[in-house]
């Protein structure tokens, strides 16, 4: 590359000759036509500034307030052979990868040509920090089985060589979300208790119930598709979602409460199961019998227990061994559940014209238990002769027609016999809007059933129909709840859907609009059809041990009996499989150490332990043994999972937090709000002691894992009165933080501590009171360190505690550097660069910081242009969005650029980029700009080599000042010979100290030899003066890099010299120290003509992502 380009460069030269004398060739092509003898000296070196690769005119933007431009008023000399310009390794360890840090070994042999010369700033850290065009090909094609997979299922074959090819994500709304979402809503409480609580609220209050339960899940259900809208939807299920979208507290408290309420729903399912298995299928099956008749309710418990553990084992096996044929059965489980719905509508409409034969037995306007007798009669005829009938017998103990020992309120009622199951048109309707609720061992009473109210004899008790506890309002909302429950079934299968950002929000609400209408309509029903006293019949007693929902379905009971006992041993399993999965997943994240252990599992990812945990959990469920008395337990998790949700959508949104872009947009925070509300409502309504239990262990999960989020470290220079030099740096950073969260502030003074001491306290206290002003919340800390670089070091190593760790350092410009002689400062600069990046943390260097706005000044209009380089975490994006959090900038505009190369396909680049920013949820203009591998320019020439020159000079004349100071202290000290190898020292310098006991023994060889090497250096810089500069002898490393950024700011000058702030990929410090001054150099050239420009650089992490 270089001989061929010096040979065009040259050919420009003779032709523009005669062009330049005229004034009509463009600047750069008169700058190589000039002889090289008129560079040779000082005086004769023109003010530069950046000048456009092309031959464009610079008028338009050489007025933006002269700002950065170049002075080169200085001596220059020729750059010393060799001089190399590494950059620091990708991995922050400083590794030297090769011994060209842009051409590996097999492609060293290339030449010049294989270098991309307009990216040439940040070519040693493209394998970390990729292009643009290349990271926008791999993230459009993004599928979301590449988050979370390899949390839940290892996707390699028995032996483990081979890795499985995952299937593309293709289930629809249909399969992939509405119908699990039916199914999981959809369960035990719907057969088992829905008839009951009709029957004990009323129609009205059953109404409300259903209506407060639905509100809750839709309002949870905005919520939740704000979030599954809030970025690409990871697979790994709810939880994944959520903690990626809302952070690791929310997301770990409400995946524990999500846990706990869906093992707690497993226990359930399965208590509910043996209830439908002991009660209406197989009664015989019973192990423990009451001794009495007053023990029934206890022997029923225990026959819950043993009969519950042995199917929790059974369950648990089944998903341990064969988990894939629980999702197998998946659909058939589904299928018992829609049948059983089927036959409840089809009953109620043939009830209307034929209405089921379910008499009921009644003793005055007591519901009789119809188990024990055959006739609702007290006196039977047989064989022509009246005798006493069974319900005779059981009343006054005889089988004679005697009165003595019998009940007196037998006595004084009849016996009649009412129909269980009237119909739709019989009006009962009426009697059952309003409420019937009852206390423990009351009699179930029909109201309008004429009856004389006598006492009876206790021990008759159980003959009647019995309220087993006491019902209210909020007993029967912290029963009904769980049967709402479920709506996150849909994002548990995020993995699988083809397009889970559509398909979640459109799925899980309509699967909740079709539940509330089957709920709604099935209270309607319940109480058009079904009497009042048999629908607070809870175990069917009245109707002979038949489910009373089972007497209105058709064509047979057993339709829902057998249909809702395989659906509810199938959400049994399900809980049981989701349940140790999403343990797993939390563990995994490691945001609560203590579980780590249940984040392993077998070979291929089952979480085993997890699942023993589950079933021990669920075991608990069990030994309650009551439907009654779980199911609010779990209620109490799944609305506390809920509130979670709500009240994190809710905060991110007023908080305006960074990573909460949901483009949902039926989505409110007023929704949010009123859903936690309803949530923690529903709590305290059902059962206030569980509430408080379980906000407790819910808030103790939240600040266990509490993390604050992103913290700064503002990196201030105070001036020789200890007042703040750069004060708008705090208000830049202010204007970050918007207001929000933590700053630290950090600054250095250079001497002993002891000594110094007083100044430090002073300095506190001025930042502190800066702090107040700007209106930065935080924190600041003062360093006294021998050398400011290692006080910076310090700071960025040691700031911060725990969750209060920096993760961004801001660092100011130096400037002025060119032109002092002292090269601390910008060796200080390049220093905490190599720190922040050795450290993984991002940087950001606000250029022309004087220029920023104030905290009082308003931009009404104009734009914030990022110039996306390469991709080194989001950082870049994250910004801009984080400043139009504030006032100052609020009303800008966001544009992105970025650079498209030959070999790119720039309309291509524009589609993917648009594509990416509407998944990282960013509203920006975007534009591709084409960068051509254009020749290296004479004036990029002419500024490397004036470069060059400058940096050999100010060498030499430090090494002039260096021997002169050195022999001053050879005649004061003989024994400090041993500091002549420190060459380039200064304050700064890192060199190990030499003892002061060495004995030097001096010669006559030594001490010509002394005079020699301080001889050839004064002569060398005499030959500064007379240097004749050629091309031959230019860096062509340092010509390639200055080629990107005379480019790269040629396009930047042209597009933004309007913008309010521009930010821009900052390339990588040199790691050769000899290439620190051209590193200051390229990022003056980058960034003049600019008039504020914040130089980003990440710290190698994504800050900003398609999920968050």
């Amino acid at each position: 590359m270089g001989g061929v380009e010096e040979r065009g460069f040259l050919r420009g030269s003779d032709r523009t000759g005669q062009e330049c004398a005229a004034g009509s060739a463009p600047r750069p092509a008169c700058l190589a036509a000039v002889p090289r003898g008129a560079l040779s000296a000082p005086p004769a070196m023109p003010h530069f500034t950046v000048v456009p690769v092309e031959d464009k005119p610079r008028a338009e933007y050489d007025s933006v307030e002269g700002l950065s431009w170049v002075d080169y008023r200085e001596p220059a000399a020729a750059p010393a052979p060799g001089d190399s310009y590494d950059t620091v390794s990708s991995d922050g360890h400083g590794n030297h990868k090769e011994n060209s840090p842009f051409l590996n070994s097999s492609e060293a042999g290339k030449g010049g040509d294989y270098y991309d010369r307009n990216l040439a700033l940040f070519e040693e850290e493209l394998d970390i920090r990729p292009k643009v065009s290349s990271l926008l090909g791999k993230l459009v094609n993004y599928t979301n089985l590449t988050q979370g997979v390899k949390e839940h299922e290892e996707a390699e074959s028995t032996d483990g060589s081979k890795k499985k090819v995952s299937k593309s994500p293709s289930m629809g709304t249909l399969m992939g979300v509405y119908l699990p979402c039916m199914q999981n809503i959809f369960g035990v409480i719907l057969f088992l208790r829905l008839t009951w609580m009709v029957g004990m609220a009323g129609v009205l209050q059953s109404f409300l119930i259903v209506l407060l339960c639905c509100c809750c899940t839709m309002l949870t259900t905005i919520s939740m598709s704000a979030i599954a809208t809030n970025g690409v939807v990871p697979a790994g299920g709810s939880y994944f979602m959520i903690s990626r979208s809302l952070g690791p507290e929310f997301g770990g408290a409400v995946g524990l409460c999500f846990y706990l309420g869906t093992t707690f729903a497993g226990a359930m399912y399965i208590l509910g199961a043996i209830e439908i298995l002991l009660t209406y299928i197989v009664p015989q099956a019973a192990i423990f019998h009451p001794s009495d008749a007053h023990d029934a309710s206890s022997a029923m418990l225990n026959n819950m227990r043993v009969y519950g553990t042995v199917f929790l084992i059974l369950m648990a096996v089944v998903v341990f061994v064969g988990v894939k044929y629980v999702n197998k059965f998946a659909s058939l489980f589904l299928a018992c559940v829609v049948i059983s719905i089927l036959s409840i509508y089809a009953g109620a409409i043939k009830s209307i014209f034929d209405p089921p034969e379910f008499p009921i037995c009644m003793l005055g306007n007591r519901t009789l238990s119809r188990d024990q007798f055959d006739v609702c009669a007290k006196t039977v005829v047989k064989d022509n002769m009246t005798v006493a009938s069974k319900l005779w017998e059981l009343f006054c103990h005889s089988t004679n027609l005697t009165t003595e020992h019998c009940d007196e309120y037998f006595l004084m009622n009849n016996v009649s016999e009412i129909a269980g199951i009237p119909g739709a048109a019989s009006g009962i309707l009426i009697d059952n809007l309003w409420s019937n609720y009852l206390e423990k061992g009351e009699i179930l009473e029909r109201a309008h059933q004429p009856s004389v109210d006598v006492a009876g004899q206790k021990n008759n008790l159980h003959l009647y129909v019995l309220s087993d506890i006491t019902t209210s309002f909020m007993v029967l909302v912290g029963i009904f709840f769980p049967s709402v429950t479920g709506i996150m079934a849909g994002s548990n299968r995020s993995g699988d859907l083809k397009d889970a950002q559509k398909s979640i929000p459109v799925g899980t609400i309509l699967a909740i609009v079709t539940t509330s209408l089957v709920y709604f309509s099935c209270v309607l029903l319940f109480g058009a059809c079904i009497e009042g006293v048999v629908l607070r019949d809870k175990f069917g007693d009245a109707v002979n041990r038949n489910l009373v929902v089972g007497t209105l379905s058709w064509p047979s009971p057993w339709v829902i009996v057998i249909g809702s006992f395989f659906s509810t041993c199938g959400a049994g399993l399900q809980s049981l499989t989701g349940a140790p999965r999403l343990l797993q997943a939390i563990a995994k994240d490691n945001i609560i150490p203590f579980l780590w252990i249940f984040g392993h599992g077998k070979a291929n990812g089952e979480p085993t332990w997890a699942l023993l945990l589950t079933a021990l959990i669920a075991e608990l469920g069990i030994l309650i043994a009551s439907l009654d008395m779980v199911a609010p337990i779990l209620s109490m998790f799944f609305l506390m999972c809920y509130l979670f949700v709500n009240l994190a959508c809710a905060v991110q949104t007023l908080l305006r937090t960074p990573n909460w872009r949901p483009r949902f947009k039926y989505y409110h925070w007023a929704l949010s709000f009123l859903g936690m509300s309803i949530c923690l409502a529903l709590m305290f309504i059902s059962s206030w002691y569980y509430a408080l239990v379980a906000m407790l262990i819910a808030g103790m999960i939240y600040k266990y894992i509490e993390y604050q989020g992103p913290q700064l470290l503002v990196l201030l220079k105070l001036d020789e009165d200890l007042h703040v030099k750069y004060p708008r740096l705090l208000t830049f950073a202010s204007q970050l933080k918007a207001g929000k969260g933590l700053t630290i502030i950090g600054s250095v003074i250079q001497g002993n501590f002891l000594e110094t001491y007083g100044e430090a306290q002073a300095a506190e206290q001025t930042i502190k009171n800066m702090m107040e002003i700007e209106k930065v919340k935080g924190f600041c800390q003062v360093v006294v360190a021998n050398k400011v670089r290692e006080g910076i070091a310090h700071l960025i190593q040691s700031c911060g505690l725990g969750g209060m760790k920096h993760n961004t350092v801001v660092l100011g410009w130096p400037y002025g550097w060119r032109q002092s002689e002292d090269p601390r400062s910008w060796k200080t600069f390049i220093g905490t660069v190599r720190c922040t990046t050795a450290a993984h943390l991002a940087l950001l260097v606000p250029k022309n910081v004087s220029f920023y706005p104030s905290n009082h000044e308003r931009y009404n209009e104009g734009n914030i242009d990022v110039w996306w380089i390469v991709h080194d975490g989001g950082m870049l994006m994250l910004l801009p969005f984080l400043l139009k959090q504030h006032k100052v900038w609020r009303k800008c505009k966001m544009r992105i650029f970025t650079v498209a190369q030959m070999d790119d396909n720039s309309i291509q680049m524009k589609k993917d980029l648009a594509t990416f920013l509407y998944q990282l949820r960013i509203e920006a203009e975007v534009e591709v700009v084409e960068m051509h591998n254009s020749d290296i320019s004479a004036y990029t020439y002419e500024r490397t080599l004036m470069m060059e020159q400058r940096s050999q000079m100010l060498r030499q004349m430090r090494l002039t000042k260096t021997e002169r100071e050195r022999e001053a202290q050879l005649v004061k000290d003989r024994h400090s010979i041993a500091r002549l190898e420190s060459l380039y020292s200064d304050e700064e310098d890192e060199a190990d100290p030499v003892p002061e006991n060495i004995q030097m023994t001096w010669t006559k060889e030594k001490c010509d030899a002394e005079k020699r090497n301080r001889g050839s250096a004064v002569g060398s810089f005499r030959d500064l003066i007379t240097i004749k500069p050629g091309w031959e002898i230019v860096n062509q490393s340092n010509v390639r890099r200055m080629h990107t950024a005379v480019k790269l700011n040629e396009v930047i000058v042209n597009r933004s010299h309007d913008a309010r702030l521009v930010l821009l990929n900052m390339p990588g410090p040199p790691k050769n120290t000899d290439g620190d001054e051209n590193y200051m150099e390229f990022l003056e050239v980058l960034t003049e003509g600019l008039e504020r420009v914040l130089l980003v650089r990440g710290g190698g992490r994504e800050v900003i992502t398609i999920y968050s």
